[in-house]
């Protein structure tokens, strides 16, 4: 029995991973592309007069739209499928995000009237990239990969600081912050191109074999979530009646709830880290760039160890909820650990409980698993669409509360208690609200 099972493996295809390893990249340049504005930011606050409270506002335009249109583009990839929706996706906000470094050439005014509309432009033309992503991986992967596979991707949020912090502050000490928007968004359309070409279903993958798919169906892969898309109605897709009932769903309020605060931490290091380095530590910004990747990667190695956790305890306990919820809770009360740094002085010590915090946190990040393996087929994009509306409030809440905190302190000391009780909230959630983790199930209209 072992020699045939071992036969299949050997012949078995692993176009999945493939998948997945697009998935990771897009994230990357997706984040990347976020935190355009917090590497630009020092010099472009200086050069157009912005106070915290006004750059605390700009940072949060990409929240407000992203938020927004969260449930609609969700809506959109279960009518249309994820494949062309994510592409148009990728392709328009990177040509907003290259706009945006023509805003210098404007007056102080009307330069941050513009920079905020193209910023709040980003973030509609991101919305549906992790909706996305968590239908990709429930198609792709059997349930016992769908962790890895899920922090894997996520962990590109911590990965695009290591590659494009130091490339970014480089290019803004070299040539200017501007240069930063034109590069980003460059790199952003030709990972468009390279998603087209790349991404499709698994019945309709070209290199997938047979193995593979069965293999991937059996274990619980929604293999035929985008089937028939043109054959469906206009009228055709998950509806309002779908949504009251993952609002009413105890769990899913639970998981939103600890998303919020998840990402608290996450808005935090793509907003102000890299100002607080700047004017709280003294660094320069190509410093900053540089200093902002020995947490990130520490959050990448969590993310990844996350996910590689999770699916361990769910091999060897069968319990979805005891998998995902201990690296989760674990992952924050870690993260907890930034609040030390407004205790000490050295440098050294600074960058290492923000390293030691954002290796918690990412270890903590499985809420898009969770997603995967909670969200009901026939809604798997409005799912993920509520699950990251509720999360991103945070991306328009935290640089805003952040920028009060500074404006009436002058210190970063209560900015990071707000980060770290944040943390301690989600843990809460899903030890108290969230409950046993498992598929909702959706009633007839």
């Amino acid at each position: 029995m072992s020699a045939i099972v071992s036969a299949t493996d050997a012949r078995r295809s692993r176009v999945r991973l493939l998948i997945v390893t697009m998935l990771f990249l897009v994230t990357t340049v997706n984040y990347a592309d976020r935190a355009t504005l917090s590497i630009a930011g020092p010099a472009l606050s200086k050069e157009l007069h912005l106070d915290p409270v006004a750059m605390g506002y700009v940072f949060s335009a990409f929240g407000w739209s992203y938020v927004i249109a969260q449930v609609p583009c969700g809506w959109l990839l279960d009518r249309y499928g994820s494949k062309w929706v994510y592409a148009i996706s990728i392709i328009v906000w990177s040509i907003f995000t290259a706009m945006q470094g023509l805003v210098g050439f404007l007056s102080a005014g009307a330069a941050v009237a513009l920079l905020f509309g193209l910023r709040f432009l980003v973030g509609f033309a991101e919305a549906p990239s992790f909706p996305a992503n968590a239908r990709i991986v429930a198609a792709w992967f059997p349930g016992n990969e769908r962790g890895t596979a899920s922090a894997f991707f996520n962990s590109g949020q911590y990965f695009a600081t290591v590659i494009f912090a130091p490339l970014m502050g480089w290019i803004a000490h070299e040539y200017g912050w501007r240069h930063v928007f034109y590069v980003m968004g460059g790199l952003g359309m030709i990972m468009g191109i390279a998603w087209i070409k790349t991404i499709y279903e698994p019945k309709d993958h070209p290199g997938i074999n047979e193995a593979e798919f069965d293999y991937i169906k059996q274990g619980g892969a929604l293999v035929d979530m985008d089937a028939a898309k043109a054959g469906k109605t206009q009228d055709s897709g998950p509806g309002w009646d779908h949504i009251r009932q993952l609002l009413a769903n105890r769990m899913m309020l639970g998981v939103y709830i600890g998303q919020y605060c998840i990402n608290t931490l996450t808005y935090f290091f793509l907003t102000w880290f890299p100002v607080y380095l700047v004017k709280e530590r003294g660094l320069s910004i190509l410093q900053a760039g540089f200093v902002a990747t020995l947490p990130a990667l520490c959050g990448f190695v969590g993310g990844v160890l996350g996910g590689v956790i999770s699916d361990y305890l769910l091999r060897r306990t069968g319990s979805l909820t005891m998998a995902r919820k201990i690296p989760i809770v674990g992952g924050m009360l870690l993260s907890m650990v930034i609040v030390a740094c407004n205790y000490v002085d050295s440098q050294a010590l600074v960058v290492g409980f923000m390293a030691l915090a954002f290796f918690g946190k990412g270890i903590g990040a499985l809420g898009w698993a969770v997603v995967s393996d909670t969200s009901p087929k026939e809604a798997g994009g409005v799912s993920g669409g509520l699950f990251n509306t509720f999360g991103n409030l945070s991306s328009i809440t935290t640089p805003i509360i952040i920028g009060y905190i500074l404006a009436a302190t002058g210190s970063f000391n209560g900015a990071l208690v707000f980060v770290g009780a944040n943390a301690l909230v989600a843990a809460i959630a899903y030890l108290f609200i969230v409950g046993e983790i498992k598929r909702v199930q959706l009633k007839a209209a």
